[in-house]
């Protein structure tokens, strides 16, 4: 099977059942996607499949193969050029354990890709899918907000 993976093409020998993060993590070297419930409940494991937020832990691979490229969050942003919702949870230090940020990161950028200006009911209905023990939603919270409001009121096109 072919995968594209941040931009590049794979070659995946894998059986076509393997969930995707399996395929991410030990064949091809990507470890922001984390395994934590395999179930698709904690959202640790959120990639960007076509450029929808999606549980890679309950996606197989021949799914994500014929369904688009996927995006994990190396492929988000890079360490001279974070992705502005990378940034902003740096600036808000949004990470205690670090063990749930790849999927809030990868679920607030899904969510700015489609929405210019959520409402913070829509973030905190979006968040609620992800699991975080550590204690910093409310940072988490925050660093979305952030690029919210740095975003222009009223530009159609969406950047992030």
């Amino acid at each position: 099977m072919r995968l594209i993976v941040n931009g590049a093409a794979h070659e995946v020998t894998a059986a076509a059942d393997t969930p995707l993060l399996y395929v991410l993590r030990n064949d091809l070297g990507l470890t922001g996607p984390k395994f934590g419930c395999g179930l698709g409940q904690c959202g640790a494991c959120i990639v960007h499949l076509d450029g929808a937020a999606t549980r890679s832990c309950i996606t197989s691979v021949a799914t994500a193969s014929a369904r688009g490229p996927v995006t994990t969050i190396e492929g988000l942003g890079t360490p001279d050029k974070p992705h502005p919702v990378q940034q902003a949870f740096i600036d808000e230090q949004a990470a205690q354990c670090g063990y749930c940020i790849n999927g809030m990161i990868m679920s607030a950028a899904a969510l700015l890709a489609q929405t210019r200006q959520p409402a913070r009911a829509q973030i905190l209905s979006l968040l609620n899918g992800n699991l975080c023990r550590c204690g910093t939603h409310l940072r988490i919270i925050r660093a979305v907000e952030r690029v919210v409001a740095a975003r222009p009121q009223g530009k159609e096109q969406v950047d992030v």
